[in-house]
């Protein structure tokens, strides 16, 4: 179970390309919004930025062809090849960007949406890659470099690119983050590739996956899981500013404090992961998280306890034990994924998190306005409760799976 030099390369490998597709998402949801606010443009046309989220909520559908692509009966592992033309892909489209400009919005959209296209398979090849390439380790590090990667690309496609933009132009900033991009999956295209021809008789298949337990059960686990951890994000920013703040701190504890202390808490997961195991972070992160929301909640109308103090150090302390999280809930994805179809088994968890996550974001704007802060917070807070014997039966099948 020891992590070897080897993988030590693996998990930089696929580090550097979770970094890159982050830069993208940091880019499209962050830096994009951002300039075409500054430009006057409508909210309404900005929020069809939100389409882009498309390709991620259903790249289960193709993940089945891109593993059989991937690995092929009686031929050499394709990762490299998937992830590369990935790659070249996204590069493509950002030289366009660059080219044509922000305006006009729909055939920036379009643009975005083909490398939306790409990241997310790129993102299938690179799971399946990672979870053969790391069965032997208890997948710490490597779910720390997903998740930290995600921090880490953000805070590049979100912030360096704007600050490009606005010192640079717009043109300079998207080149150089397809340069970025180019340069952080250069490791993987040497690490990962394949060693020799193997025969592989398995057919990957939506079906194979869903007929396993484990399989059915993560979906189970990944839904509460993310209803826990996730419902309550989208209110932490407004109930900041009704307590008493304004736009330019929300700003900055959210650009600077949550930033660090995420990839600070997705750092710690993966360490913690190999030391205590998933089952185990996973339920002190959940314990965690009920304590903040149970704070926020009897903070909600200054009955309690003051919302002005509980609101920002819950915001970046929620922020740091959902990345910490996170870590072990990706390293139990890899663990209940089968090797023969990582990247099919895998990205149905994925899918699994960004439906619950659109499904509950919309859900908590709806209660929050209508039954208040107090009632959402606690709502929130036993839901998280509710997950924890879940976790424990789950994790304990999946022992008894081990040894029996």
């Amino acid at each position: 179970m020891a992590v070897t030099r080897k993988s030590w390369g693996v998990v930089g490998a696929i580090g550097g390309v979770y970094v890159a597709q982050s830069v993208l998402a940091g880019v499209t949801w962050t830096g994009l919004p951002g300039v075409l606010r500054a430009q006057g443009l409508p909210l309404d046309q900005i929020g069809l930025i939100s389409l882009l989220v498309l390709p991620w909520a259903l790249k289960f559908l193709w993940a089945p062809w891109i593993e059989g692509v991937r690995l092929p009966d009686g031929g050499r592992d394709r990762s490299v090849v998937i992830v590369m033309t990935g790659v070249a892909v996204v590069t493509v489209t950002l030289v366009a960007l660059g080219v044509i400009g922000p305006f006009p919005v729909l055939p920036v959209l379009s643009i975005l949406m083909v490398a939306a296209f790409a990241t997310a398979t790129v993102d299938i090849a690179c799971d399946g890659y990672a979870v053969e390439a790391l069965k032997n380790t208890r997948y710490g590090w490597g779910n720390a470099a997903q998740v930290g990667g995600a921090y880490l690309g953000s805070a590049i496609g979100g912030g360096v690119f704007l600050i490009l933009v606005d010192r640079m132009g717009w043109t300079t900033g998207a080149w150089s983050m397809a340069l970025i991009i180019v340069i952080l999956c250069l490791p993987f295209a040497f690490v990962a590739r394949a060693k020799g021809v193997q025969a592989r008789p398995h057919q990957p298949s939506l079906r194979a996956a869903l007929s396993r337990p484990e399989v059915r059960q993560g979906l189970l686990i990944a839904a509460l899981y993310v209803m826990a951890q996730k419902t309550a994000m989208g209110m932490f920013g407004p109930y900041f500013i009704d307590a008493g703040y304004d736009l330019a701190q929300l700003g900055i504890l959210s650009g600077v404090g949550s930033l660090m202390l995420g990839f600070l808490g997705a750092m710690l997961g993966g360490g913690f992961v190999r030391r205590f195991g998933a089952r185990n972070v996973l339920i002190g992160a959940v314990a965690v998280q009920s304590a903040i929301l149970a704070l926020v909640a009897l903070s909600a109308g200054d009955t309690i306890l003051p919302a002005a103090q509980v609101a920002p150090v819950a915001m970046v302390a929620s922020a740091a034990v959902m990345a910490f999280g996170f870590v072990a809930l990706y390293g139990q994805f890899m663990n209940w994924s089968d090797p023969q179809q990582g990247g099919v088994d895998f990205t149905l968890f994925q899918c699994m998190d960004a439906a619950v996550s659109m499904a509950a974001g919309t859900a908590a704007g709806f209660i929050a306005e209508h039954l208040g802060y107090g009632f959402f917070f606690a709502l929130a807070c036993a839901i998280s409760l509710a997950v924890l014997p879940f976790i424990c039966r789950v994790a304990t099948l999946k022992a008894r799976g081990e040894h029996g």
